[in-house]
C-alpha cells in the first residue's frame, strides 16, 4: 500500500532479491506482470529508488555528485545551485552535511550506505527498493542505520520494500513481514506488526517483540529444513 514499509525475508536463494529486480525493472519476470500506481513495469524507472547492499556509489565522484548524477537525471533542467541546494537537504538529513565534499574512499561503510539512502530520496521516488542495504555492516552501526532509515521515512512517507534476513531487522523496521518459501519461491505468510511507532532500540526485548520473532523463526526454520532435504535428495 502507499506509505507502507514491508520486509521480505526468508532462506537464501528463495527469490528475494529477484522480486526486487523486477519490480525495478532490472529483470523481467519470467511470468507474470508487475504493476506500481496502476502501471506496468517495463524496465528501470526514476519513480523506483533502488539500494543495494554494496552502496554503488561512483568512486571518482564526490559525496555531492554522486547524489547529483542521480537528481540531474530526473530534473535536467534544474540549474547548477538549485541541484546542488536539493541535494545538501537530503545529504543534511542524513547528517553527511559536512561530507558534501568528501570521495568514498574517505567514507566508512555506514557514511556510504547513508549517501546511498540520500541520492535514493532525493529524487523523490513513488517507492524504495532497498536490498539488504546493512548486511555488510557491524552490529552497531547497523541498529543507528535502521533508526536513520525510520526517521527519513517517517518524515517523507515514501513506500518502501525491504529485502533482508535478519528476523530482528524486518520486525524493527516493517508495518508486515512476507516470509518466503524455499525454491520455488512463493510467499508463505504475512505477518501485521502491530507495534507502536517509532520504534525505541529497546522494543528488541519487548514480550511483543519476542512472540513475533518466534514465529518468524519458527517459519524460516521450516523452510530451512525443506531446503536441506531437498539438497540431499538431489546428492
Amino acid at each position: 500500500d502507499k506509505g507502507e514499509f514491508v520486509c521480505i525475508i526468508g532462506h537464501s536463494g528463495c527469490g528475494k532479491t529477484t522480486i526486487l529486480n523486477v519490480l525495478a525493472g532490472l529483470e523481467e519476470a519470467s511470468a507474470g506482470n508487475a504493476f506500481m500506481d496502476s502501471r506496468e513495469v517495463k524496465g528501470p524507472s526514476l519513480d523506483r529508488g533502488v539500494v543495494f547492499q554494496s552502496h554503488a556509489l561512483m568512486p571518482w565522484m564526490s559525496v555531492l555528485g554522486n547524489v547529483a548524477f542521480a537528481v540531474k537525471s530526473k530534473w535536467p533542467d534544474w540549474s547548477k545551485q538549485k541541484v546542488a541546494e536539493h541535494c545538501t537537504g537530503y545529504l543534511e538529513m542524513v547528517g553527511l552535511g559536512h561530507a558534501v565534499h568528501k570521495k568514498p574512499a574517505e567514507l566508512s561503510g555506514g557514511m556510504k550506505q547513508r549517501v546511498g539512502i540520500a541520492r535514493a530520496f532525493a529524487i523523490q521516488p513513488k517507492m524504495l527498493l532497498l536490498d539488504e542495504p546493512f548486511g555488510a555492516l557491524d552490529a552497531l552501526t547497523r541498529t543507528r542505520m535502521q533508526h536513520w532509515l525510520l526517521d527519513i521515512w517517517a518524515r517523507h512517507r515514501r513506500t518502501v520494500l525491504f529485502i533482508t534476513h535478519d528476523i530482528d531487522e524486518a520486525i524493527v523496521l516493517g508495518d508486515r513481514v512476507l516470509v518466503m518459501t524455499a525454491r520455488p519461491g512463493t510467499i508463505k505468510s504475512e505477518t501485521r506488526v502491530d507495534l507502536p511507532r517509532p520504534r525505541d532500540p529497546s522494543i528488541v526485548t519487548s514480550p511483543e517483540f519476542m512472540n513475533l520473532k518466534r514465529r518468524l523463526l519458527d517459519e524460516i526454520e521450516e523452510e530451512s529444513r525443506k531446503t536441506f532435504a531437498q539438497e540431499e535428495a538431489a546428492s
